[in-house]
């Protein structure tokens, strides 16, 4: 066989051994806490952790626990979507992140039906954060409970031009810092989200980004229920309830409230370098020790 036979056929074995481990990932795949690793993560052999079935996956597929366990921490580099189910599906960390999402411009990442328990070693350890959105084009949390990391419950600072976020039906609580923290220019969307308990802030916005809070409640934190950093937020039919400062604008920032109570709060409502906050009317801002600095009343038309 000569030269040029033998390169060819080398190179018809690669291309083989590539289409093979193509094939090999599946469009969905399973985890359990019976499972093991080594399986192909299908639904009778699954696999033990996210981490373990993300590889078995294919870009744009989903991972599925089959039953109630502690799947472990990930760091996701493509587009997946992971469910928890019906049952406790569980991300149980202690020092480290939860699930960081380093994707690709136009992937897509969902988080679905999961529990994510820093295990209180964020006390610990106050650099960590339950899901961080480092890099990728969207990214949809939604019936998550996340609690007990040291930095910040959600982390949402992907460095992808024109990234977004929804976050909706999702608890984030008894963080020892921040429950959501939204910076380098994002956009997102909370529906149906309660921040509560966290040592700082429930909300807060930075970095030129866009939020719009709705139908939520940010109470009982240390901080801040909202506050934004030179950046625009729009609050409707949200409570903001037993914090340090109910809502706070500062450095230019825009806020508009709509519907919105601030009530029990040490401060109500607080404007500070150049921050514009506008009240449109039918909010209730009352029973906070003190005042509505630099509040602009907008009249119901």
């Amino acid at each position: 066989m000569n030269h040029f036979a033998r390169t060819a056929l080398a190179s018809v074995a690669i291309l083989l051994a590539g289409a093979t481990q193509v094939a090999a990932q599946a469009t969905r795949t399973w985890v359990s806490g019976v499972g093991d690793d080594a399986n192909p993560c299908s639904r009778t052999a699954p696999c033990k952790t996210w981490a373990g079935a993300i590889s078995k996956t294919a870009p744009g597929g989903e991972i599925d626990a089959l039953d109630p366990g502690g799947f472990g921490a990930i760091t996701i580099t493509k587009s997946i979507t992971l469910d928890g189910g019906h049952g406790v599906a569980s991300v149980l960390v202690s020092g480290t992140n939860g699930i960081v999402v380093a994707a690709g411009a136009t992937d897509k990442v969902a988080l679905r039906n999961l529990s994510i328990d820093g295990l209180a070693g964020g006390i610990n350890t106050p650099g960590i954060k339950g899901i961080e959105f480092l890099s990728g084009s969207r990214l949809v949390i939604d019936h998550c409970s996340i609690f007990g990391f040291g930095l910040r419950g959600i982390s949402i600072e992907s460095t992808t031009a024109n990234a977004a976020t929804l976050i909706s039906n999702t608890i984030v609580h008894n963080n020892p810092n921040n429950g959501i923290w939204v910076g380098a220019a994002n956009s997102v969307v909370i529906d149906n989200v309660q921040s509560v308990n966290n040592s700082n802030s429930g909300l807060a916005v930075n970095g030129g980004s866009d939020v719009h809070a709705r139908n939520s409640v940010f109470s009982n934190n240390g901080g801040f229920g909202l506050i934004s950093d030179n950046s625009t937020l729009d609050a409707q039919a949200v409570m903001s309830s037993n914090n340090g400062t109910g809502v706070q604008g500062q450095n230019s920032a825009l806020i508009r409230l709509t519907g919105v109570s601030v009530l029990k709060n040490t401060v109500g409502v607080n404007s500070i370098n150049n921050a514009n906050i506008y009240s449109f009317g039918d909010n209730i801002i009352t029973d906070n020790l003190s005042g509505n600095t630099g509040v602009i009343l907008v009249p119901k038309a």
